[in-house]
């Protein structure tokens, strides 16, 4: 069982920058793929970045390279997600989730355990 707690999510104005964190319960983190999703208000879950158990290798979706840096600490069970360069459509709640075999993936359905979500609102 892993539970997933974030925090840091909050209004700024276009062009700013937040940091996300993710703290995890549960001795299997540090085997755990982790990775970032959001979601719009009407519009499905997306992905956002993922990072391997290790730390060892990272995938960004196309929108937010170059912006948003995943990254974790497996002795503080943690994974974050800074975000750089904010823009009014990065607007969303964001979820951490938690994979605990297979692959690094960005498909939803492969992710075990979920967050409840924290709130990132960008204006312009």
């Amino acid at each position: 069982q892993v539970q997933l707690v974030e925090s840091g999510g909050g209004l700024v104005q276009a062009g700013g920058s937040l940091r996300l964190s993710c703290a995890a319960s549960g001795r299997t983190f540090s085997s755990a793929h982790m990775g970032w999703f959001r979601q719009a208000p009407g519009k499905a879950r997306e992905f956002v970045a993922a990072i391997k158990w290790s730390g060892g290798a990272t995938y960004y979706v196309d929108s937010v390279q170059g912006r948003f840096t995943i990254s974790r600490d497996n002795a503080k069970n943690t994974v974050y997600l800074q975000m750089n360069n904010l823009k009014p459509e990065d607007t969303a709640v964001y979820y951490c989730a938690a994979r605990l075999a297979g692959i690094l993936s960005d498909t939803s359905t492969r992710y075990d355990y979920w967050g409840q979500g924290t709130q990132v609102t960008v204006s312009s």
